[in-house]
């Protein structure tokens, strides 16, 4: 029997953004030569520089610009009055906050139809829009509610409309429109659907959302709703629904998950790889952070954590190593505080670099991230023998073992400086810390293990998951 053929949907990432989840998708694609896979990319704009060398087993790639208007080339089957009826009960599902059976509905879409104009010319479907504004958002004027109402769903209506690439698998990297598309593929295709998320990605757009002074009142909790709605759906609808670690998958079990679909698979990496970094030791004190100049993992903490170090440490040094160029203006911000520190001859952007060279020399390695799932960095410097302090985000209370001495809220400078001082008051204790995470990460995070592991789930689910993994803990 040949192997399957792979769709990955992926919304805003690889091939295009470099890091995280892209490079993770990257890695997962080469460790499957056997698998073929083709990308359905969803895209804010138009012909974006693609930033990875695709491997000869990426066999497609179409790219869907969400922003782009559509035109329909179908209508939808039987009466229009019918199929809203379908979707105002799929609204009263969602507002009970559980998943409805959308079914029917997809039975009456075929691809091809966009639901943008009917949505707003249909007197039913019109009706719904009035019927919202006024149930609830009565403060602010109707048009603001329309705009965002509009601006919300077209994006879904243009999911909605797409044919999708022909596959065996249709495998999405987190829940959103992503996810969304890969629900849409499920129920045309009848093909397996696989989700994997590696964050929850309701809750983080829910953050997003809430610091977002330009969204108010009932836009904001428009936008959150259809986000969880959206995660709803994956978690009714994924044949098999992965997450990188127990406290993901408990949050996906209370969105409705089902207990027998969802599995813990970690992110795993090249234990020779980084086992086989030479430590050596520079004169000194070096403190190092490995991660892309850009707001997500709060560089300027570090550079706050820098200043208070460097002034208790005279022989301490800095090296943020990771790339510069994703977000110019966060990198001339960062270089500017740095400059008014007054330790720039300390401190060192690298540009994207062999981070072995930084984990041969560095003493410590942070991690100031405001948002991670299971950032690969840790388990890299565990395998390398180093120490590792963090803010306390996603998975890396567990990976540090819940250990207060190296954990921070976000954005504590001061926590992370003391974390950083203990290190360098305690060799004697690091040493042994250093051993044994080196142990563990060699005996639970080796990524040749999660590549069996998943190209067992792709064999399974195209088998009829006859041979998938069970649900829990894989």
């Amino acid at each position: 029997m040949p192997e399957p053929t792979v769709c990955l949907i992926l919304e805003g990432s690889y091939p295009y953004v470099t890091g995280g989840v892209s490079a993770w998708v990257q890695e997962l694609i080469m460790a499957l030569p056997e698998v073929r896979f083709i990308l359905y990319t969803l895209s804010p704009k138009r012909d974006q520089a693609i930033r990875y060398t695709l491997p000869p087993n990426v066999v497609g790639h179409k790219d869907l610009v969400l922003h782009e208007k559509q035109r329909s080339t179908a209508r939808p089957r039987g009466r229009m009055d019918a199929l809203v009826e379908d979707i105002r009960s799929m609204h009263s599902s969602f507002a009970a906050r559980s998943a409805p059976d959308i079914e029917g509905i997809f039975r009456r879409l075929p691809a091809g139809y966009f639901m943008s104009s009917d949505a707003v010319r249909n007197p039913k479907a019109w009706e719904m829009i009035v019927e919202g504004n006024q149930a609830h958002n009565p403060v602010y004027p109707f048009a603001d509610y329309f705009w965002s109402w509009k601006s919300a769903h077209d994006i879904a209506f243009t999911i909605l409309g797409q044919g999708i690439p022909e596959a065996d698998i249709y495998h999405a990297v987190s829940t959103g429109y992503a996810g969304l598309a890969g629900v849409m593929a499920r129920l045309r295709t009848g093909k397996p659907f696989l989700l994997t998320e590696h964050g929850l990605y309701h809750k983080e757009r829910e953050m997003e959302i809430k610091r977002a002074g330009f969204v108010k009142g009932y836009q904001r909790d428009m936008w959150i709703n259809m986000y969880n709605d959206f995660s709803r759906l994956c978690y009714r609808y994924a044949d098999r629904i992965i997450s990188l670690f127990e406290y993901n998958r408990r949050r996906q079990l209370e969105m409705g998950a089902d207990e027998d679909k969802a599995i813990v698979i970690p992110n795993g990496i090249d234990i020779p790889r980084f086992a086989s970094v030479k430590r050596v030791k520079r004169p000194g004190f070096h403190v190092g952070l490995v991660g892309r100049v850009v707001p997500i993992k709060d560089i300027k903490t570090f550079i706050l954590m820098a200043k208070i170090v460097a002034d208790a440490l005279p022989e301490a040094r800095f090296w943020c190593i990771g790339p510069t160029d994703e977000d110019p203006a966060y990198h001339e911000d960062c270089r500017a505080l740095v400059e008014s520190f007054q330790i720039a001859d300390r401190f060192t952007f690298t540009g994207k670099a062999d981070v072995r060279e930084f984990y041969g020399f560095l003493d410590v390695l942070l991690l100031t991230s405001v948002r991670e799932a299971q950032p690969l960095v840790i388990l890299e410097a565990f395998a390398a023998g180093l120490p590792v302090a963090s803010t306390r985000v996603g998975n890396v209370p567990e990976l540090l073992d819940y250990d207060e001495r190296f954990l921070s809220a976000s954005k504590d400078s001061e926590s992370l400086a003391r974390s950083v001082r203990y290190v360098h008051d305690h060799p004697g204790e690091i040493a042994e810390l250093v051993k044994k995470n080196r142990e563990t990460v060699a005996r639970f995070y080796d990524k040749a293990e999660v590549y069996r592991k998943y190209l067992a789930l792709y064999r399974g689910l195209a088998g009829g998951l006859a041979g998938g993994l069970a649900g829990g803990r894989a």
